[in-house]
């Protein structure tokens, strides 16, 4: 991937991670898992998926899927980046008038499954997946998951089922940012070493920096790691990337700012005056 490329990628995560600002006051959001997938859902909607508003009743495309619902500002971010969503619409967040609110909804073009129960999703996926095997197609199924959702059973046992069913078009993608709500997640419920694990559960599966374009590229190029098993990425993330007075902050999970707070956060991204603020006068309600 060129400089050039980069560049182009990086701005328009600056310009999600504006977005999902937007969505952090008026009834808040979960910034922190927001902002710590922003680069994964960058690259997979401008450079590797091949779905298009246009094409979602095409057979052959692709699927996302968002598992971890609670980072619905990230993907609604990109999609009006993509023009699929209407930047004004995000102001409807929590209103009854719309169907913007903490967790994706299919009554918003571009969401493939409502979500938020974790653990949901990857057997919908596998489903995806195994339809498009018996039906002969090539699409490819990709499920964004949360380190914490790992925790659930169902997970571990839709592994078990897609490895069994040889499901190589089927990928779980993990944000591992290492909180789980407002726990470090090694210190709640210890996941590592999550390679060795995915490998016994018949996953091939590739670690990552999840906020490098180049690295993202390359892993997701790779796609599908063997011809007989699902794939795995795991994207080590960081928390609030890109706001460092709450990056890697466990109270920064789920957050209402007030519109003066979020003004500090935007100058803080933007790399202003803001970027020293003192993150102890932010408040969390």
């Amino acid at each position: 991937m060129d400089a050039k490329r980069i560049e182009a990628l990086q701005s328009t995560a600056r310009s999600v991670r504006h977005h999902i600002l937007s969505l952090s006051s008026q009834g808040g959001c979960f910034i922190g898992a927001s902002l710590s997938c922003t680069d994964l859902l960058v690259y997979l909607y401008f450079e590797y998926l091949s779905i298009d508003l246009s094409s979602l009743d095409d057979p052959e495309r692709d699927y996302v899927l968002l598992s971890k619902g609670h980072d619905v500002p990230a993907m609604y971010g990109c999609f009006v980046e993509k023009s699929w969503l209407a930047k004004d619409r995000l102001a409807n967040h929590l209103k009854s008038n719309d169907s913007i609110y903490w967790h994706p909804n299919r009554n918003i073009p571009g969401v493939e499954f409502h979500s938020g129960s974790l653990g949901q999703l990857p057997s919908v996926g596998a489903g995806i997946a195994q339809d498009c095997k018996m039906k002969g197609r090539h699409n490819r199924v990709l499920v964004i998951m949360g380190d914490g959702e790992l925790n659930e059973g169902s997970v571990w046992e839709t592994f078990l089922v897609a490895s069994n069913l040889h499901l190589n078009n089927l990928c779980f993608v993990i944000d591992r940012n290492y909180f789980q709500a407002n726990v470090a997640t090694e210190d709640l419920m210890p996941l590592e070493p999550l390679e060795e694990k995915f490998k016994a559960f018949g996953i091939d599966v590739l670690r990552i920096n999840g906020h490098d374009f180049e690295e993202l590229d390359g892993a997701f190029r790779k796609l599908p790691f063997s011809d007989k098993r699902p794939s795995a990425i795991i994207c080590d993330t960081v928390r609030g990337k890109g706001i460092p007075s709450i990056e890697r902050r466990a109270d920064r999970w789920f957050v209402n700012f007030s519109e003066t707070e979020v003004e500090q956060l935007r100058q803080e991204l933007a790399g202003g005056q803001a970027a020293q603020l003192n993150s102890e006068t932010l408040t969390v309600r």
